[in-house]
């Protein structure tokens, strides 16, 4: 058996090599149809996959067929010469290179040294301690984040260069236009660039590109080695699941009777601070050291190798710097071979017209990266290989690497030689942090009193951040710009509004007391008896100034409150929980908001706060009409009067601002006081009207706790399903434009362009102000039988659906 893939000739039929898809295509009906190199880039396998059973095999990535490594560099190296012919020098030197765990991060880093002049970065599947996670994307249809940003430069992907974004493979372009548009709204670039081996969408899929530049106002372009299709018969699915079946466990290579000569490499000679790959960035200088260091470590390698054939064996995510060494050892004359471990499982077939020969199965000695579980080595055994070469970074060198059945005693019965090689594994140096300021409090920050909270953010009073609703819709909604980039045009309330607001309160204040007193007295039984309250600015600010107050009236306890910014798509301010932990035990941190609509935002915490030891992510909330946290005071889906106005509700304080050119890596989020509005103010008015019915409610409280310590509080994230459910309906296809609940719907109105109010039958007063707005404004209000919140606010979707690309250009394939 010789794994190593031939030519497209002679995979056509011309030499001695059989294609290596043709026992799937002939078992199966598929077929392989589109340019002439494709039999010769692609082979074909199976695996027990209940979407998609065919597995398209690729001959010239390293990853599952061992091949000449000048041929895997050289494959991705061509890519990246012909990226920065797109680009040009200027752009080029400009760029970011971005490739995907685990399987193209050796392909990305070749299409990064093809560009030469460009920053490569590699998403990854391991936590690295002490390093914040600058972003995090998923897979589709994954419900957890399976890739890490780690870039040890925190604005490496904060710059407007073009971003090239590098797979194996371009299907269906999910994964890749996800990462896009995540990173988009993070930091808008004007140029995009999609790298891949093969294009291997389908026909339906052929549009979606230009569509998606459109929608973001980008231009898009893609390069590619080979297009083809993959035609599939009826049923082949439950055909290939049955052909999956009936040859698991099927007769494979056996290990060899004399054990290998095992040796471990002291010191391979890696620079001292050379980052082990692009797991946390690796620039055109780390490049001109790896290049004077290679010929030295190849020498080391070279007596240890024997004679015969020499198999260079990666292990996962680290791929490129094995296949540099293999590239320097196939220089020097050697018979060498280039793959790596993976964590995917395949079926193997011993047959010439499949793809995966033979299968390694041992367990995972690099647990950080998805935990334990198996781990694969494809086409090693019976590969006719005389020496192994393995090379690991040193957090996968642990003794699940050499212990029963581990990935070395696993090569060495099919190898008379097994070589060890580690590479340091690269931590980044800590950045060392400028001393963080403490709290702005009131009155010169805010309408409170300075012992009622500290606004953990800097002040921006000063600088013009508003902008007309209509434009700042727009530019979010294309692309252009990040809602928390800007500020709306802060509401004046008429008359009419004002004492429609005075009325909500009124009316609401002891039902808010009431909930007010259960969110807290369950924190107080549950989280902590003496917690730290950190409500989200600027929602949850009133909220902790009631939940401080209930605590110091009730049980004499003066709890800190802290206000935070967190911004959706952008985590929370990493700054301000640097400070928290630094002044109290993050343990007894409680997070505070005013509602839940969604839950987008309890999500986003929950995401941001695994970043940081000590922290529980868990939200307590006024108000879960949603049903996304277990802490709350109520799940009814009612007015909360401080939703109703903006700042003058809130302490004068804007809603948060984060933008690159205002806040720095050692700086709070920013936000303004509005000093100016102090005559509007009713902050105060709305605290001491609930204040004053905390006596009245209290034993309805204690009752009402009593009874939540006996029942299922788990969320349901019923509401997130609701508005999935709303946004398809109405042809809106973005969950981020349906703001349920009375809270969300009031902002949309005093903030963004509603295009539509959805109002449950029996809202009644609730509703007022929504319908007092949405005729301001212009809003129809449609009643709805059925809606699991009162109301649900749509906002308008001609921005999106209008788009037009910047240049004319907006997609240009290569």
């Amino acid at each position: 058996m010789s794994p190593t893939s031939g030519t497209s000739e002679e995979a056509r039929g011309s030499g001695n090599v059989v294609w290596s898809g043709e026992w799937v295509a002939e078992r199966l009906g598929v077929e392989l149809t589109g340019d002439r190199e494709l039999p010769g880039l692609l082979g074909l396998a199976l695996r027990r996959n209940p979407k998609r059973a065919h597995l398209l095999v690729s001959n010239v990535l390293g990853k599952h067929v061992p091949q000449r490594p000048s041929v895997v560099w050289g494959s991705g190296r061509e890519l990246g010469v012909r990226v920065r012919e797109l680009l040009g020098d200027e752009a080029a030197r400009r760029a970011v290179v971005l490739g995907y765990a685990e399987t193209a991060t050796g392909l990305g880093h070749s299409v990064a040294d093809g560009l030469a002049l460009a920053t490569y970065l590699h998403s990854t599947r391991r936590p690295v301690e002490g390093v914040a996670r600058a972003g995090g994307f998923e897979e589709s249809h994954s419900h957890a984040t399976s890739h890490l940003l780690l870039p040890e430069d925190p604005h490496l992907l904060a710059g407007d260069g073009p971003l090239v974004l590098v797979d194996d493979e371009f299907s269906t372009g999910n994964t890749v236009l996800n990462t896009i548009r995540a990173l988009h709204e993070l930091h808008a670039r004007e140029h995009y660039v999609i790298v891949a081996l093969v294009d291997m969408r389908s026909p339906g899929d052929q549009g979606r590109l230009e569509e998606f530049a459109r929608e973001i106002r980008a231009r898009v372009d893609l390069v590619v080695a080979a297009r083809g299709a993959v035609r599939l018969p009826d049923g082949v699915l439950e055909k290939g699941q049955a052909l999956v079946a009936a040859h698991e466990g099927g007769r494979l290579p056996t290990p060899r009777r004399e054990r290998a000569e095992l040796i471990r490499l002291d010191d391979l000679g890696w620079p001292r601070g050379l980052p082990d790959g692009g797991r946390h960035g690796f620039t055109p200088e780390h490049r001109e050291r790896l290049e004077a260091a290679l010929p030295d470590m190849a020498a080391r390698l070279a007596p240890h190798l024997g004679g015969g054939r020499v198999l260079v064996l990666g292990n996962e995510e680290l791929m490129y710097a094995p296949l540099r060494l293999a590239t320097e050892l196939e220089a020097t004359g050697a018979d060498v071979a280039y793959s790596t471990t993976t964590r995917s499982p395949v079926l193997a077939v011993d047959d010439p017209g499949y793809a995966i020969r033979s299968r390694l199965v041992f367990p995972a000695h690099d647990a950080p990266a998805g935990g334990p579980g198996d781990r694969f080595a494809y086409n090693v055994a019976g590969g006719g290989f005389d020496t192994v070469v393995v090379v690991l970074d040193s957090v996968g060198d642990t003794t699940e690497l050499e212990g029963p059945g581990g990935l070395l005693e696993q090569v060495a019965g099919h190898a008379s030689r097994v070589v060890v090689a580690v590479v340091p594994s690269y931590v980044p140096q800590e950045r060392p942090s400028m001393p963080l300021p403490e709290p702005l409090r009131g009155p010169a920050f805010s309408s409170y009193a300075p012992d009622e909270v500290g606004w953990l953010l800097q002040d921006l009073s000063d600088v013009r951040l508003e902008a007309p609703t209509e434009e700042r819709e727009e530019a979010i909604q294309g692309g252009g710009a990040h809602y928390a980039e800007s500020l709306p045009v802060e509401y004046q309330p008429s008359a009419q509004y004002q004492e429609l607001f005075h009325a909500a309160l009124d009316a609401s204040a002891g039902r808010i007391a009431h909930a007010v007193g259960v969110v807290t007295e369950t924190v107080l039984a549950e989280r902590s008896p003496r917690p730290v309250l950190v409500s989200l600015a600027r929602a949850g600010t009133p909220v902790g100034v009631l939940m401080r107050r209930w605590a110091l009236r009730r049980h004499g306890l003066e709890l800190p409150h802290y206000a935070v910014s967190i911004v959706r798509g952008r985590g929370i301010d990493a700054n301000a929980l640097r400070w928290l932990a630094a002044h109290h035990d993050p343990a007894d941190v409680v997070f505070v908001d005013g509602w839940t609509g969604k839950g987008a935002i309890t999500r986003e915490l929950a995401a941001a706060v695994a970043d940081f030891q000590g922290f529980d992510p868990e939200i307590a909330v006024l108000a879960d009409p949603g049903s996304c946290v277990r802490t709350y005071g109520t799940r009814e889906d009612f007015l909360i009067p401080s939703a109703c106005l903006n700042s003058t509700v809130s302490g004068l304080i804007s809603r948060t601002v984060l933008r690159s050119d205002l806040v720095g890596p050692d700086d709070f989020h920013g936000a303004k006081f509005y000093s100016e509005l102090a005559g509007s103010d009713v902050s105060g008015r709305f605290l001491d009207a609930v204040e004053e019915r905390f006596a009245e409610v209290a034993d309805a409280v204690d009752a009402q706790v009593k009874e939540l310590q006996g029942i299922d509080r788990a969320p349901t994230w019923e509401g997130w399903a609701a508005v999935e459910r709303i946004s398809e309906e109405y042809g809106i296809h973005d969950v981020n434009l349906v703001k349920p609940g009375v809270g969300e719907t009031t902002r949309v109105l005093l903030r963004r362009v509603p295009w539509k109010i959805l109002a449950r039958e029996d809202a009644g007063a609730d509703l007022d102000h929504v319908r007092l707005l949405a005729e301001q404004r212009g809003v129809p209000v449609e009643v709805v039988g059925e809606l699991p919140y009162t109301c649900v606010g749509l906002i308008h979707p001609q921005f999106t659906r209008g788009a037009t690309g910047t240049d004319g250009k907006a997609v240009a394939a290569k």
